[in-house]
């Protein structure tokens, strides 16, 4: 089917909204062909057409056209051949992708991830008490398989998605079964898909039945698998402090090329079932497991000045998500969009550190997070009084409970006794819960002035019990939150928009900054049981220009944070008997809030054309550059007022130049490079995984190319860093691919 569209309406386009055409769209239905057709790079008046219709842009619609973001689409991911959701985000402006291992994988969105920056998936809210201060590797648990499209929400907005966000929001919508196709009552299609790469000698696969019903309910099941050896770079980087080779970590094998630490398997299995029992209601059930196995730590597999056979693994890290949806549209003025979740959620962590010879003992550790959450997001009518005046209103609730079960164990391996630590990362039987309520309400002028206001109160609570043997202080805290958003958009003619937002971001101290006790990076990091709540405030500007075939927008933003967690270097505080791993850590840091104002600030820009002839282009630059004060400068004129905030990116940027056929073939090329980041905090310079005078920059060029017949074959091949050149992003512990090949091939019917 050929649709003649008028522009959508700025209507909720959010996680489970019904699918609907606006009020003032007009679709024009003409002749459906009768088998499918090779994929078309559709003119920005026409329709794509594949199994499903939508309605056409340039970009997938946003939860808020007028904030700083964007989408990736699953077009994107599947000719990029993205191997995990974190990668899929590499060409998006302001987010910057670190690795900590192969198989752990964490976004910058302006400086800031890890506890900083929230995740949701189809409306369900990943971040958990547990998530660390820094980089960690939950978003890679997500399987980019299951994704329909990813929104990038930069800058500050605790106000509607609640506490972490104080660098943006990654919002994550999963793939949909189909329900109804070419008005046959019954839909039944099946899919193989088969994935091989030459940098880590990697190979997996996936299976998935898409089946519909009397275009009522659908079902949509899979289950993967991918099977990783160890990563091949193009070599070690030149540390810019010595002109030498960095050589740790990794260390490499004797090609000087292939990490060592690198490896991991992952198994993947989702099923969801959507049910429409009549127009403007629908129910969602989704069920999503994601594991991975034998997960080495590059930093300590081994450490650098560790035996060789020294090695930090996460044998089991596994994720399970099941919750159910009900989301209506239609309904009165006040709730005219509906969208109520319950969730549950198992976070499970399995580690080994076997410590090498001369040792004969090996650290084992075991945390799991069980989750229950609950959601409601709401929007009313749209009301016109007049016809220059229209407004609207959103507003909700949600709540989410946690529970750790955390155990440590040493074993001795000439005796294979084993003996239980008093406690483990965390504290056994530890609770955190969050909530809040929200409301925002929405204003149009003219159909050129857009202003937006609303607010949030929110609410966490965290108890520990402690652990004596260990001298970890007990915790029963509660936290109360006020943050606001407003901003203002202008066209002052159709094709240019300027908008001024500011935004608040609010988080609680989680369990993570309160009770663990772990090996990071830098070294050895303490907890802190009186630790303050971060507050930030974002204040951005911003230009879009919309033509036909162009465009292009900038942003810049200011992002202020008060009583910043960081890392302290300390030296008073005892390697207590049940943390091992703290005596073999040169340097040892305790979580703290810093006194004063820390900054964060910047500029993004991307630029997209959609040429005639099916040719197109993209390109993205980012640039961040964050301070805080030094707790040590008081009385010191040999210690400088401020710091630079650790690992905030250098800058960045990428670029795309392709071509689809609308015969189903196409082909890319594309860049992306990065600068030299020798601003170091502290904890950097102390951090083995930054090269000595900090990261050195790079450039890299990929080329693609493929052919699509939806929705039966694709055939993509990506040629990843032609020039075999050595790099790495920064604050990560490996380097990235060199010269390969990624190949997939997928059939269906």
């Amino acid at each position: 089917m050929a649709l003649a569209v008028a522009p959508p309406d700025r209507s909720y386009e959010g996680p489970g909204a019904i699918a609907a055409q606006p009020e003032d769209v007009s679709v024009v239905a003409e002749a459906e062909p009768a088998s499918p057709q090779p994929a078309a790079d559709a003119e920005p008046e026409e329709v794509d057409v594949s199994r499903d219709v939508r309605v056409p842009s340039y970009r997938a619609p946003r939860e808020d056209d007028d904030r700083a973001g964007s989408v990736v689409e699953r077009r994107d991911l599947d000719e990029r051949l993205v191997q995990s959701a974190p990668e899929a985000l590499r060409y998006e402006p302001g987010v910057y992708i670190q690795q900590t291992a192969h198989g752990q994988a964490s976004p910058f969105v302006r400086g800031l991830t890890g506890q900083q920056t929230v995740m949701f998936f189809d409306g369900v809210r990943l971040n958990n008490s547990t998530f660390r201060q820094g980089p960690n590797q939950y978003f890679f648990t997500v399987d980019s398989r299951t994704i329909d499209t990813i929104e990038v929400v930069r800058g500050a907005a605790s106000t509607r998605y609640g506490s972490d966000a104080l660098g943006g929001a990654l919002l994550t919508t999963p793939r949909d079964p189909t329900l109804r196709e070419d008005g046959a009552r019954t839909v039944a299609h099946g899919k193989a898909l088969l994935h091989t790469g030459t940098a880590d000698g990697s190979y997996g696969g996936r299976g998935e039945v898409d089946l519909g019903f009397a275009g009522k309910v659908g079902v949509l099941a899979g289950v993967g698998y991918r099977d990783v050896g160890q990563l091949r770079s193009g070599g070690p980087v030149i540390a810019p402090g010595t002109g030498e080779p960095q050589r740790v970590p990794p260390l490499f094998e004797a090609d000087g090329k292939t990490q060592r630490g690198t490896g991991f398997r992952e198994l993947t299995g989702d099923a969801r079932v959507v049910y429409e029992p009549r127009e403007g209601h629908r129910v969602t059930v989704g069920y999503y497991d994601y594991r991975q196995f034998d997960a080495p730590r590059t930093d300590k597999c081994p450490p650098p000045t560790a035996p060789q056979d020294e090695c930090l693994r996460y044998d089991e890290q596994f994720r399970t998500l099941v919750y159910g949806a009900y989301a209506a549209s239609k309904g009165p003025a006040a709730a005219e969009q509906v969208r109520v979740t319950l969730s549950y959620q198992r976070q499970h962590e399995d580690r080994v550190f076997d410590r090498g010879t001369p040792s004969v003992t090996t650290l084992f550790g075991r945390d799991d997070v069980d989750t229950l959450g609950t959601g409601l997001k709401v929007r009313t009518k749209t009301f016109d009084p007049t016809p220059w005046l229209r407004a609207w209103g959103d507003y909700g609730a949600d709540g989410y409970v946690d529970w750790i079960s955390s155990d440590a164990s040493i074993r001795f391996d000439d005796t294979m006794v084993s003996s239980a630590e008093s406690r483990g990362q965390y504290i056994d039987g530890s609770q955190y819960a969050t909530t809040g309520v929200f409301a925002e309400g929405h204003v149009e002028f003219f159909d050129a002035i857009r202003v937006r206001t609303g607010g949030r109160l929110g609410l966490a609570h965290a108890t520990s019990p402690g652990d004596e043997a260990s001298e970890t202080a007990a915790v029963d805290q509660t936290w109360t939150s006020a943050v606001g958003m407003a901003g203002v958009s202008l066209d002052p003619v159709p094709w240019l928009t300027f908008s001024f937002n500011t935004d608040q971001g609010f988080r609680a101290p989680n369990l993570d900054d309160l009770t663990s006790r772990q090996q990071t990076g830098p070294g050895f990091q303490f907890e802190n049981a009186d630790l303050d709540p971060e507050r930030a405030l974002t204040v951005e500007g911003g230009l879009g220009v919309d033509f036909r075939i162009v465009q292009l927008e900038g942003w810049v933003y200011r992002t202020r944070i008060r009583d910043l967690i960081g890392r302290v270097e300390v030296d008073v505080l005892d390697c207590p008997e049940q943390t091992p791993q703290c005596g073999a850590s040169q340097t040892r840091f305790q979580l703290d809030n810093f006194e004063g104002d820390a900054l964060l600030w910047g500029a993004e820009g991307a630029l997209r054309l959609n040429l005639p002839y099916g040719i197109w282009g993209r390109s993205s630059v980012s640039f961040a550059r964050g301070d805080r004060p030094n707790p040590f400068a008081a009385g010191n004129d040999s210690e400088p007022e401020r710091l630079p905030i650790s690992r905030v990116p250098p800058l960045n940027g990428t670029a795309e130049l392709g071509w689809r056929s609308r015969l189903g073939v196409y082909a890319a090329g594309g860049v992306r490079w990065a600068r030299l980041q020798d601003r170091l905090a502290p904890q950097d310079v102390a951090d083995v995984r930054i090269p000595i005078g900090g990261t050195p920059g790079y450039t890299v060029f990929d080329l693609r190319a493929g052919y699509r017949y939806d929705p039966h074959v694709l055939f993509a091949a990506v040629l990843e860093n032609l020039g075999d050149t050595p790099w790495r992003a920064h604050g990560s512990s490996v380097n990235g691919p060199g010269r390969s090949v990624r190949l997939e091939a997928q059939f269906g019917f």
